[in-house]
């Protein structure tokens, strides 16, 4: 007989933000897998959202959606409640929703820049400040940033690698501000990486490819092991941190 094990994240409630598609649902089956309750937001994405709760209930899990679009601070605190209403907790908070801008500074649309930073800068900010009055000693706040906050690699980044720099320093400043209470701070940097939006086929993708050492861009599978460990009590030690998954693209 197997002697049964009980999973790392049993008995904890998680946030993610953004988790109806590509690397959110990625991490929130993983997070789910390993026996957290998931609540997790998304903007326009209905059906997909709805799969992956049909994903997460199949597997034996429980995980909830809740349609917020994270240009809106106060829908992203409603989250925070939310999760905390439903599962009575909230140990783990994943700001992982973003948006990819790509255009050359010329002529940048300010609107554009604005939402951009509302999106990718402030609602994780505002997510956090949300759940501090909730989280406690062994909580886990964690970022999902890019490799882009240290190498663009392309023309037409300069707004987007600039909210996942800012993301790098903000995760900095928080883990000195929520240490004190046992709550660690950090960030997950992604690489190239294959999603439905970004099929591993798609022409723009083979000089991505031809810079890896590896060949080839990340799966979200991957990119949610890493969140899955920070979010774990073996990270207890890591806190302030931005750590790449990346392939070696950024070496």
């Amino acid at each position: 007989m197997t002697a049964q094990t009980t999973p790392p994240l049993a008995g904890k409630a998680a946030l993610v933000t953004g988790g109806s598609r590509g690397i959110g649902a990625a991490i929130v089956r993983r997070l789910a897998a390993d026996g957290a309750d998931v609540f997790f937001t998304y903007a326009r994405a209905e059906a997909e959202a709805q799969k992956v709760v049909a994903a997460v209930e199949a597997d034996g899990g429980r995980a909830v959606a809740l349609r917020a679009d994270s240009a809106d601070p106060q829908a992203v605190r409603g989250a925070v409640d939310a999760t905390v209403a439903r599962f009575g907790r909230l140990d783990i908070l994943v700001n992982n929703a973003g948006l990819i801008g790509m255009r050359g500074a010329a002529g940048y649309d300010m609107g554009d820049f604005d939402r951009l930073y509302a999106v990718n800068v402030r609602a994780p900010f505002a997510a956090t400040e949300a759940a501090a009055a909730h989280l406690g000693d062994g909580g886990r706040v964690i970022m999902i940033g890019s490799v882009v906050a240290d190498r663009i690699g392309v023309g037409g980044g300069a707004i987007y690698a600039a909210t996942k720099a800012a993301i790098a320093g903000m995760t900095r400043g928080l883990a000195r501000d929520f240490g004190p209470k046992g709550v660690t701070v950090n960030n997950v940097q992604p690489g190239p990486t294959e999603t439905d939006m970004n099929p591993a086929d798609s022409p723009h993708n083979a000089w991505l490819k031809a810079a890896s050492p590896l060949g080839r861009l990340g799966r979200p599978d991957e990119i949610a092991s890493l969140v899955a460990f920070l979010a774990g009590p073996q990270s207890s030690y890591i806190n302030g941190a931005s750590l790449t998954a990346d392939g070696g693209y950024n070496i």
